[in-house]
């Protein structure tokens, strides 16, 4: 791993062309200062890179499920050569790297709670499916705890986007995890009393609207956004003896007002407003809904656009229970599982037949579909089409259905129990919309065939 790191370093141009670096689920995203330093042929045909992408102002690097390994091993790398890296590009970053991408923003935010979505969407999942075939008592203490260690990555949302949006942005994370807290305070929730969301309270005369903020996404990413630029400030204008205390001091006297009287409230009906829009359409054209999202996901995958919708989903699953969008998005993934067996069973090759193997059971196993886009799909053509296709034809089956996952995780064979819970048949829609997925894209990949790559040939 660590020979990789150097490898990429160098090729990327070298530790003193790279201004910054971060990571999704399965890609290194580097903002450089000369984008034509980099050996692009040399990184793309290294074995432990899938693919590579030039998008939104980013050098991209697709590795994998393991991306977050390999990020740890380079920023060792770039460390080690701190008088390049620490001194010079740091300043190099606050005069150029000025672009805001909101992408790369939300992918940065999120991928690092991503692990914690997956644990407890599949723990939430099979404690459901133990519900509804009667092997566990919902009303016993065994459900009600295992509930509480599914869903606790949902109700303390606020803190850990807290924690992860501060480190995107480089400002304090305790400071910023304390604004988060302060929203899911249980004293906000006695406040609100018998009303709920809509009570009104007072701060020095000022009208606040008090509401529930377990769960929710917008309102604490908006409100570290804005203490971040607060903070800048009061570290300029405050002498530096007084920091310890007046720079916290002031954020919180400033932010957790600031939040509960304005940003809190606008931004709540705002992702209200969204979400239901959202759901409104996918209730009233499920079927057209899910072929185009289906089909389509993949291709916002393709170009790292998926993650704006994420938080919606997150949303849905953290207040209503249950999510119309998740679904299309395992429809995707099985569709290019089955374009990967369908290549699989008709290339020649046998190194290129055990890689694409390998990307279906990844997609299998773990739901990570990069590898398999950008290491078959993509460069083969015709296998991303039959994905397309599959996704869009699995996809209209679970939306003419209704099927609703009722956990955010990836979509694999391993995160299947998020489909417990509710309607007795959603499981069983759900298996056979997938099925639909895999056998059309397999089927329709096998049919119109492909060119297999020539250097996986000669090999």
């Amino acid at each position: 791993m660590r020979e990789l790191a150097k490898f990429i370093v160098d090729n990327v141009g070298g530790a003193d062309n790279i201004l910054s670096v971060s990571h999704c689920a399965t890609r290194l995203r580097f903002n450089l200062k000369d984008r034509s330093l980099v050996n692009n042929d040399l990184i793309k045909n290294h074995d432990g890179v899938v693919s590579t992408l030039d998008k939104g102002g980013q050098y991209q690097i697709v590795i994998g499920s393991h991306v977050a390994d390999l990020y740890e091993e380079i920023d060792q790398v770039l460390n080690s050569n701190k008088t390049v890296y620490v001194k010079d590009n740091v300043k190099e970053v606050n005069k150029k790297d000025k672009s805001f991408n909101f992408f790369t923003f939300v992918s940065g935010i999120f991928a690092p709670i991503l692990p914690a979505f997956a644990g407890a969407g599949v723990l939430r999942g099979i404690t459901l499916l133990l519900i509804q075939f009667g092997l566990l008592n919902p009303d016993s203490g065994t459900a009600q705890i295992l509930e509480i260690t599914a869903m606790s990555v949902f109700y303390f949302l606020p803190v850990l986007l807290a924690y992860t949006t501060s480190k995107y942005l480089k400002s304090n994370p305790i400071l910023a995890m304390v604004i988060g807290a302060a929203l899911i305070n249980p004293q906000i929730t006695s406040m609100m009393g018998n009303i709920g969301n809509g009570a009104r309270t007072e701060f020095f005369g000022m009208p606040v609207i008090l509401m529930n903020y377990s769960s929710t996404v917008l309102p604490v990413v908006t409100a570290v956004v804005v203490f971040s630029y607060l903070e800048r400030f009061l570290r300029r204008v405050i002498p530096e003896g007084g920091h310890l205390v007046f720079v916290s001091l002031l954020s919180f006297l400033i932010m957790i007002p600031l939040t509960l009287i304005t940003i809190g409230p606008i931004t709540v009906n705002i992702s209200n407003g969204l979400a239901g829009f959202i759901n409104s359409l996918i209730e009233k054209n499920a079927l057209l809904t899910g072929a185009f999202v289906g089909g389509g996901w993949n291709a916002l995958v393709s170009v790292g656009l998926h993650w704006a919708v994420n938080p919606i989903m997150i949303q849905n699953v953290a207040t209503l229970g249950y999510d119309y969008i998740v679904p299309f998005t395992f429809a995707t993934n099985f569709a290019m599982m089955g374009s990967a067996i369908g290549v699989w069973l008709k290339a020649k090759n046998p190194k290129f037949k055990k890689y694409a193997l390998t990307t279906a059971l990844t997609i299998a196993f773990s739901g990570i579909t990069e590898p398999a886009i950008y290491g078959v799909a993509i460069p083969l053509k015709k296998p991303f089409i039959s994905a397309l296709i599959g996704g869009a034809v699995g996809g209209a089956y679970i939306g003419f259905n209704h099927v609703k996952s009722y956990a955010f995780t990836y979509g694999g064979l391993t995160t299947l129990p998020s489909f417990s819970g509710g309607d007795s048949g959603n499981m069983i829609h759900a298996i056979i919309g997938l099925g639909i997925c895999v056998v059309v894209s397999a089927v329709l990949t096998y049919i119109l065939g492909f060119e297999e790559p020539k250097q996986a040939i000669e090999e």
